[in-house]
């Protein structure tokens, strides 16, 4: 399924055509808010989220809450930002610009989980949480003693939960998930422990079919897209949940948003093999629509 963006800000010109010079009412832009670390590589994290946001229409504003010195081969040193100093920064766009969604993802440790989830105290819009602890090379970025934190005071606040199989087995204690059975049972598990929705990504699958499960307590839907031949998966994750964030943004119902996104991002991986950037797990191409 290919979803082709119609960015927010081409349609408000479009509404707005017609109009004299004289007029100076503007449109407002959709805008999210992407709480996340850097990645220095420029393929996943804050760069992967604002990347992902502009290619579907929606302005990106950040929080940073870790620097990594990482690449396409891996991470060589991962510094944590003063809790404070990340909320200040969620503090400072929200209290100036209307962000409609907010995407979480590495947040490294528990005093940085504590004050994001304060700094969220007031916000309305849905949140997306990506339970991010280790990169695509394997390099841990989660401190062990952060997940029970994530678990209180995150998980109950997410309005969807984006965990990959590792992740998800992780989180519950449990094992890697390897039949399908096993991927429900710990979307369920994910559910009670009160995420409002949850995709169970199946990235980390087998097989020649990646399945994404959208779980609610209504209803399971499985999203299908053939496994595609590609080491240049790197952010995968990280675009996976700035794209549900930002066609939540724009006002979509969450199965329309993760329709838009599964189909986008299958994309982005297909074409990911165009961009050609370093000599390990290269990134996905979050412009492939617009880049020839």
């Amino acid at each position: 399924m290919r979803f082709t963006s119609l960015p927010s800000l081409v349609e408000q010109k479009d509404a707005t055509m017609g109009q004299t010079l004289s007029d100076s009412s503007t449109a407002q832009a959709v805008a999210a808010l992407t709480i996340a670390g850097s990645d220095s590589g420029g393929g996943a994290g804050i760069q992967a989220d604002l990347k992902t946001f502009s290619a579907l229409g929606v302005y990106g504003t950040s929080a940073i809450t870790a620097l990594t010195a990482q690449n396409t081969q891996g991470v060589t040193r991962v510094q944590a930002v003063d809790p404070g100093m990340a909320a200040a920064q969620i503090a400072a766009v929200l209290d100036d610009i209307t962000i409609s969604a907010i995407k979480i993802g590495m947040l490294a440790t528990a005093p940085l989980i504590n004050e994001v989830a304060d700094a969220l105290h007031g916000f309305t819009g849905p949140v997306v949480l990506d339970p991010v602890m280790i990169a695509t090379s394997g390099d841990p970025l989660l401190a062990d003693d952060a997940i029970e934190t994530l678990k209180s005071r995150l998980l109950p606040r997410a309005s969807v939960l984006t965990p990959n199989l590792p992740e998800a087995a992780r989180l519950l204690e449990q094992n890697v998930a390897e039949t399908e059975d096993d991927v429900l049972s710990q979307g369920v598990a994910l559910l009670n422990l009160g995420a409002q929705a949850v995709v169970m990504k199946g990235g980390h699958g087998s097989g020649d079919t990646c399945r994404d499960y959208l779980m609610t307590t209504d209803q399971v839907i499985a999203f299908d897209a053939p496994r595609l031949n590609t080491r240049n998966t790197h952010g995968t994750g990280c675009t996976l949940s700035s794209a549900l964030a930002a066609e939540l943004a724009k006002c979509a119902t969450l199965d329309d948003a993760m329709t838009r996104t599964h189909g986008w991002l299958h994309d982005a991986i297909r074409a990911a093999d165009r961009l050609n950037i370093g000599q390990g797990h290269g990134p996905v191409h979050h412009f492939h629509e617009v880049w020839t």
